[in-house]
């Protein structure tokens, strides 16, 4: 008689090299599906403006929206690869397609008639100015 030790993981275990064959992953470079896509970003704040810098390598211009609606700054598109290979003895095209959507609350200090976005080398830039603040004078009140 074979006595086997009982392994509750297995099934488990098995399950994720069976996924992970099933659904490997594109090495850094190579084109991946991108439904799942989202896109970098990072944020700063100048002295005159908020600057929002989205990484959306392969995007074109035209399939990036920018809108501003009660104070949040969305950034939407689509993203759209194809890779062709014509070789001697066989021809392969992929492609991929994906959407994208990040948001942003703006602060109430910022000029939203006057933002700005350029996109150059899939970095898109959106510049979202300050109000300019008015010095106040201090106002005395008197204490009756």
């Amino acid at each position: 008689m074979l006595l086997t030790k009982f392994d509750p993981m297995k099934e488990f275990r098995d399950l994720e090299k069976r996924m992970e064959s099933a659904f490997k992953f594109p090495e850094h470079g190579d084109i991946a599906n991108v439904s799942g896509f989202t896109p970098s970003v990072n944020t700063r704040e100048g002295e005159y403006a908020y600057h929002v810098e989205v990484d959306l390598p392969g995007v074109k211009k035209d399939d990036i929206k920018v809108d501003i609606k009660d104070n949040v700054l969305t950034i939407s598109g689509e993203r759209k690869t194809k890779k062709e290979v014509k070789e001697k003895d066989y021809y392969k095209m992929e492609s991929s397609y994906g959407k994208f959507q990040r948001s942003f609350t703006l602060p109430d200090s910022t000029d939203v008639e006057n933002v700005e976005a350029n996109s150059k080398d899939g970095v898109l830039e959106v510049v979202i100015p300050k109000l300019k603040k008015e010095k106040k004078e201090t106002k005395q009140i008197k204490v009756k």
